[in-house]
């Protein structure tokens, strides 16, 4: 009895993570190590297993503690997409995020160069503070979306951990791309956000403003991967305008919702052609 809840409760840490969203953490990351010049580096492996459970737990399990109101209105959440915590939950929650991310962070303080640290300290306070009061960014307009930029950081921090220096096109690309998709994935939440008074990009500007803005910092990011990779800009503009074009054309937060599936998969498939190359490029020594 004691092991049956024992798994139940790892399945339900597991569940508020949103492992479906695990690839936003360790997809920079992984690319990050192959821009480092290396397919694969030990010294990498501590990060990556950071930016499984532990972080993603970190920025989800602390945005589900302070959106119970707004989730209780949200019918995404209690799925895949996202869990619906009871108030009861949040001591649990907040002693794994804390058992989880400590140790990696006393890790990486005794093994990486400052740079990286900076980097990483940047990266969690940023989640951190989308959330959690007093800053919580999820309730500024234009700072909510501007704040996921942080999304990109593993393309600096990772190659500064391997002693590699950062390949700023690709991270700013990233940065940009993060801005975009954040706006773009809040427009099927702009009647809950509203209806418990938080004013988010999409509340602000409407849904077919949100399609303009998010379209803009596509188009900006779409400019830097091409700097670094024309079949990843390519991919990217494809993708991008069709999900711009497609909530133009009907710009209801039922549209964002419908084409979120979409929206998920964006990030696999510019991954995996950007990855693709990487990884022949590196194999057959022609990456500098």
């Amino acid at each position: 009895m004691c092991s049956t809840k024992t798994s139940l409760r790892v399945q339900r840490i597991v569940h508020v993570s949103r492992p479906v969203l695990w690839v936003n953490a360790i997809g920079p990351a992984v690319i990050g190590m192959w821009l480092a010049g290396s397919l694969w580096d030990w010294a990498a492996l501590p990060l990556l297993l950071w930016l499984t459970l532990p972080f993603n737990l970190l920025i989800y399990g602390v945005n589900d503690v302070f959106d119970q109101d707004t989730d209780a209105l949200n019918s995404r959440k209690g799925s895949l997409e996202g869990a619906r915590i009871a108030s009861s939950e949040v001591r649990t929650i907040l002693i794994w995020v804390t058992a989880t991310n400590v140790p990696f962070m006393a890790w990486f303080a005794l093994t990486i160069p400052a740079a990286a640290l900076a980097w990483i300290g940047a990266y969690i306070l940023v989640f951190l503070f989308y959330s959690a009061p007093p800053l919580r960014f999820k309730a500024r307009p234009f700072l909510d979306s501007l704040s996921n930029a942080a999304y990109a950081f593993p393309l600096v921090f990772v190659p500064y951990a391997l002693g590699a220096p950062p390949v700023w096109p690709a991270a700013l690309g990233l940065m940009a791309w993060s801005v975009a998709k954040h706006a773009y994935d809040a427009v099927q939440d702009r009647e809950e956000d509203r209806a418990v008074g938080i004013t988010t990009t999409p509340v602000l500007l409407g849904v077919r403003g949100t399609a303009v803005w998010s379209g803009v910092w596509w188009v900006v990011a779409t400019v830097f991967f091409a700097w670094v990779n024309w079949p990843v800009a390519v991919v990217n503009a494809l993708i991008a305008g069709f999900l711009v074009v497609a909530l133009l054309r009907r710009p209801q937060p039922a549209t964002g919702r419908r084409l979120y599936r979409y929206s998920i998969a964006f990030p696999y498939v510019a991954g995996t052609v950007a990855g693709i190359q990487l990884v022949a490029a590196l194999t057959l020594g022609r990456f500098p």
